[in-house]
């Protein structure tokens, strides 16, 4: 009740008043200023003041606001799904600023026409309808980032904004956002609405956090080379269309009955000729910060631009295996030590006589050793039982499963490794989660990318220079076979953080020891690395 009282105490009515209120944030404490400027919008949307000092006060209010914001959100980054009640709260929290935002500046449209008297009145129009679309664009984007499925309608919402733009004409008019650019170098409504549509072709859901803010980076950096058009009668459709009356993004095109005023295609060429003029320079050991492109290693970068060359040019992607709708059940198994269980059909020991037992293993000794036979060897076989989750196949190629789980089970991160019992099969496989999104009512929806090869269970240790081993004990890991016919070298597979080019290593599986040289990583993913290796 008190803090009702208190939210609602808050009145700005003047710019002084509101001005006054921001200088007053606590941003040192981004808990602290969120509920503030949470107060501060609720004040302007509840009671607005007049149109132009509303609009003053937002512009005012978008830097704390984009701190702040920013500082919640690394909360839920990066976390697995679905999202802690912490988790969630903050992601609903930042979600609801970002709505209340385009609201907001939705109300600045009530401005009168002063065109006669005022002719930068255009250039504001301008300012206001990109900052619609930049705020209903980070609702996408954290949707994206918590892995979550997008809110119905919030394509619709964009496509409106945009044509709205195009309908005054000033979806190309130069509109300054110095949170997009620290130069202040200007952008525009179009510019806006299409960072978004390459954000999204980019497959959001199948990258990293980390991979998706310098995706968004790029996208809105190079948006100005993309041109959007009305789709001409006399043309083709394109391969790609935007339609302003579906929710949905861009999408492939097919053939068009009745107007097509609601259609626009976009032209990437010179996007195109961009990134692979970026490629040509990165390649002449110029560097990826020279270029703008952020403080990242040139082979990361590389990596990257040439796995968003064929989205962004709006080419085809051809899939390497094809892909076969399926009906069915498979296991599922995260943890090495599960997975180890699955996928050997025993549990993980240590192949020393100095396996440590447990308190129940020698609390159970203690209270029956009156049965043991004396002279007979004490071995303890301790029982072993990992958990499995069953999830719903939806289709499948050679190299892995689109699969989904309702909403019971446990949680799972972008990149982590599995054991994955097929729908069809009795044998185990390891993959990897390549795409992750969580459903609006909770469910999870994951493509798994499987290593390749029948996997053995081993039991891996660093070594030092002379051969001695660094630790006694082992960690389970897995040794995936050489495929010459795909090209497929025989690796080893991991847990993150025990990769050290150049370092020896050994490993065993049964009565099989080998020592190896770790050479390079052929994947990393959030819990675990493929490693290829040299045998000594």
């Amino acid at each position: 009740m008190n803090d009702t009282r208190q939210r609602n105490a808050v009145v700005i009515r003047t710019l002084d008043e509101g001005l006054a209120y921001l200088s007053s944030l606590k941003l040192a404490n981004p808990l602290a200023a969120e509920r503030q400027l949470q107060d501060f919008l609720d004040a302007l949307l509840l009671a607005p003041p007049d149109p132009g000092v509303l609009y003053q006060l937002l512009e005012q209010a978008r830097a704390p606001l984009s701190f702040v914001e920013e500082e919640i959100a690394r909360r839920y980054h990066n976390k697995p799904v679905p999202l802690t009640d912490e988790e969630e709260s903050c992601f609903q929290q930042v979600v609801s600023v970002w709505r209340k935002l385009g609201k907001a500046y939705a109300l600045c449209a009530r401005l009168e026409n002063p065109a006669a008297e005022n002719p930068d009145y255009l250039t504001l129009v301008a300012t206001i309808l990109h900052r619609c679309l930049y705020y209903t664009g980070m609702v996408i984007v954290e949707h994206y980032r918590a892995r979550r499925e997008l809110p119905e309608g919030i394509w619709l919402d964009l496509h409106g904004y945009y044509a709205t733009a195009e309908e005054w004409g000033v979806a190309c008019t130069p509109v300054v956002d110095p949170l997009e650019s620290s130069n202040l170098q200007a952008t525009h409504c179009t510019a806006a609405y299409v960072a978004l549509l390459l954000v999204d072709v980019a497959g959001p859901y199948s990258n990293s956090v980390r991979n998706q803010s310098l995706i968004r980076r790029w996208a809105t950096m190079w948006a100005p080379l993309v041109s959007v058009h009305p789709l001409d009668d006399d043309l083709a459709v394109p391969p790609y269309i935007v339609e302003f009356m579906k929710d949905a993004p861009l999408h492939p095109g097919s053939p068009i009955e009745g107007p097509t005023s609601d259609v626009r295609r976009i032209d990437t060429t010179r996007l195109s000729l961009q990134i692979n003029h970026v490629l040509t320079q990165l390649r002449m050991r110029i560097t990826p910060s020279q270029l703008g492109l952020g403080e990242e290693t040139s082979g990361h970068v590389v990596q990257l631009l040439e796995q968003l060359a064929r989205p962004w040019s709006q080419a085809a992607s051809p899939r390497r295996f094809r892909r076969f709708a399926s009906e069915g059940t498979a296991r599922l198994a995260t943890g090495f030590e599960a997975m180890f269980f699955f996928v050997s059909g025993e549990a993980f020991l240590q192949p020393d006589s100095a396996s440590a037992y447990s308190r129940s293993d020698f609390d159970a000794l203690f209270t029956f050793r009156d049965r043991a036979e004396p002279g007979q060897a004490l071995v303890i076989k301790p029982t072993v039982s990992f958990p499995h989750e069953e999830w719903s196949v939806i289709n499948h190629s050679a190299s892995g499963f689109r699969m989904a789980r309702s909403v019971v089970g446990g949680k799972i991160q972008h990149a982590q490794l599995l054991a994955i019992c097929p729908h069809d099969g009795e044998q185990f496989l390891i993959g990897y989660v390549a795409w992750l999104m969580e459903e609006a009512g909770g469910g999870l929806i994951a493509g798994i990318a499987t290593l390749p090869g029948l996997p053995r269970g081993i039991g891996v240790r660093p070594l030092d220079g002379d051969g001695t081993p660094t630790v006694d004990r082992y960690v389970p890991g897995f040794l995936l076979p050489p495929l010459p016919a795909i090209q497929e070298e025989s690796s080893l597979v991991v847990p993150s953080g025990f990769y050290q080019a150049g370092r020896n290593l050994q490993f065993f599986s049964g009565d099989f020891v080998q020592r190896a040289r770790m050479n390079h990583i052929l994947y990393r993913g959030s819990d675990f690395d493929r490693i290829s290796y040299i045998p000594l």
